[in-house]
């Protein structure tokens, strides 16, 4: 049987105040209104005040900064403090003391922002662990948030180790010390790598400390890098680099080794003051010149790799780490000068002839044009003076052309042994470099490895039967190719060039001949041996004015030489003149006179 609780009205409440609706009783609205109001805080838009979370779910936290409702703000404000729970103490920036519903706005990452820059000023110069969320990738590291503040963290200062997988930190929250602050730029630079760096420093001079050259230890391969490889000796870094991975020639570092493998290094060097550790691995193998057969001797053939090309030679392995230098004049019998790639590419298997050997110094010199015969040996016999043969074209000089007749044998054509009639200048107008031409041997030097070749040799010299056309005061047709200073080029039938001076182009109406002009012209001198033909246009009409006015003269003369012919007594001296000879004078006059 349960107590019945008996309740029993207020003796002075005033029913008629409560029936007109007033149910303060003796005090006001106004004074309930000022009491109720003072019970609270007093807050301002744009205020920053802590505030306590007094609840918590996946989406939001309630705030209460002692107002007359409390505040909500979205739980990804708090990403860089997984811990946060029912009861901490947070600052809250007051954005709306009451929106269109009513509802208190607050936010808390806008509290934080508004005195970020002062908290990172005190965590940098405390040297303060913070905490910051990583909220993405970026070139070169992360972006951290904290206090409200884009932070960088640059991927080396992630962990002491380098770091492969970058995206496994994205929605982390971690502990940071701040390194950097530009306060110009507004940019922060923090450091997860720092917080464990000191422990570090002391375990390596600890390490260090117990370091001898010489000494062998199991290392775990860190990081590869082009120039060598970095091996973890336990808490201290080590490299290796590229040239004591192996004794032979490595190209990249990838072809020995490999990350996280565990291999045994030898200490060469180490710095006490930077920290820096020397480590070799080739040096825990013999060396294989040391191994090398010694009965390899001047001479002998061997079969090798070539590993390295330069323009100067090639270098070929012929066992891992025993590498002998194949210069490029060991590479053909020809002089000329060419580039190793022409004979050979890296990647070629070889035979070569070893030429010196010096296993002190460790140095070999290799051959491979010895495997052929010197084709300059049994020259006289295979290219006989006289001899015909068919050439490939090399190089040019202003005064020949220098031709390969195989490999080894080179010879030179001179200029003016290229034609008979043309006037070569250079010889890139009669041919061209790679072409076939067909020679014949002139002459063998066979201690400067040179030949004498002709080219117009092949031919009969048309100068025997240009002598027989050409002759001096003949005529003939041409045209003017070129003018010079000191006269012009005449184009003359059979392909012949002649020249002729400027005052012999003079026409006979007294104007210059020009280029492209055909005219006649006269022979006024041939010289077979140095095949010159001296012209002159002007000595036509001279010719022909003089034979007229030497007509003309003869024309004059005739008629006194017929009479003195038919009166001889005129051409005799008279001594005395008498009547009988003035009238046998007369006698004549009349006669001449009839005639």
């Amino acid at each position: 049987m349960t107590e019945e609780v008996k309740t029993s009205p207020i003796a002075d409440f005033d029913w008629d105040a409560y029936e007109k609706g007033e149910t303060q009783g003796e005090k006001t609205r106004e004074e309930l209104t000022k009491t109720y109001d003072e019970s609270l805080n007093t807050v301002k838009d744009k205020d920053v005040i802590e505030g306590t979370i007094i609840a918590l779910n996946k989406r939001e936290a309630v705030v209460n900064i002692g107002y007359k409702s409390d505040g909500i703000i979205p739980m990804n404000e708090f990403r860089y403090n997984p811990d946060i729970k029912v009861g901490d103490v947070v600052e809250v920036f007051i954005e709306n003391q009451e929106d269109k519903k009513g509802q208190l706005i607050l936010s808390h990452r806008k509290a934080r922002a508004s005195r970020s820059w002062e908290r990172v000023n005190e965590a940098l110069n405390n040297d303060e662990i913070i905490k910051g969320y990583i909220k993405c990738r970026t070139k070169g590291g992360m972006i951290v948030d904290v206090f409200g503040i884009e932070a960088f963290l640059p991927g080396s200062q992630i962990d002491v180790k380098p770091i492969r997988d970058y995206d496994i930190f994205v929605g982390k929250t971690m502990e940071f010390k701040v390194v950097k602050i530009n306060e110009e730029f507004k940019n922060v630079v923090v450091s997860h790598k720092a917080l464990i760096e000191a422990e570090l420093e002391q375990q390596k001079r600890e390490i260090i400390a117990k370091l001898e050259k010489g000494q062998v230890l199991e290392g775990t391969v860190k990081n590869i890098t082009t120039y060598g490889v970095f091996i973890d000796l336990g808490g201290v870094d080590g490299l290796i680099h590229i040239t004591d991975l192996s004794w032979g020639r490595v190209s990249h570092p990838e072809e020995v080794v490999q990350l996280d493998q565990k291999l045994n290094v030898v200490i060469l060097d180490f710095d006490d003051e930077k920290k820096r550790i020397a480590l070799g691995l080739k040096q825990l193998q013999p060396h294989p010149w040391d191994a090398l057969s010694a009965d390899l001797k001047v001479g002998d053939k061997v079969k090798g790799k070539v590993v390295v090309m330069a323009d100067y030679g090639a270098f070929v392995e012929i066992a891992p780490g025993v590498e002998g230098l194949i210069h490029v004049s060991e590479m053909s019998w020809s002089q000329h000068l060419r580039s190793a790639q022409d004979f050979m590419k890296v990647g070629d298997e070889i035979e070569a002839v070893v030429l010196t050997l010096d296993r002190e110094d460790r140095k070999m010199s290799l051959g491979i044009k010895q495997l052929k015969a010197d084709p300059w040996e049994d020259i006289e016999e295979k290219y006989p003076i006289g001899s015909k043969h068919t050439a490939k074209v090399r190089n040019f000089t202003n005064f020949g052309v220098f031709v390969e007749l195989e490999e080894g044998v080179d010879g030179l054509i001179h200029i003016s042994d290229l034609s008979w009639t043309k006037k070569i200048k250079h010889p890139s107008e009669f041919t061209q470099i790679g072409a076939d031409i067909d020679v014949q041997v002139l002459e063998i030097d066979k201690n400067n490895r040179r030949l004498s070749l002709g080219h117009k040799q092949l031919e009969e010299n048309p100068w025997e039967v240009f002598e027989t056309i050409f002759t001096v005061g003949s005529v003939h047709e041409g045209t003017i190719i070129e003018m010079l200073d000191k006269g012009a080029v005449i184009a003359l039938p059979y392909g012949v060039e002649g020249f002729a001076t400027p005052k012999h182009l003079v026409k006979e109406d007294g104007s210059q001949a020009k280029v492209d002009e055909k005219l006649e012209f006269k022979v006024i001198e041939f010289n077979k041996d140095s095949k010159r033909i001296i012209l002159s246009h002007s000595r036509i009409f001279e010719d022909e004015a003089k034979a007229e006015k030497a007509e003309a003269k003869k024309a004059k003369r005739a008629p006194k030489r017929a009479a003195a012919e038919e009166a001889p007594a005129l051409t005799t001296p008279v001594e005395k003149t008498t009547l009988g000879d003035i009238e046998a004078l007369a006698a004549l006059k009349e006669q001449l006179s009839k005639k």
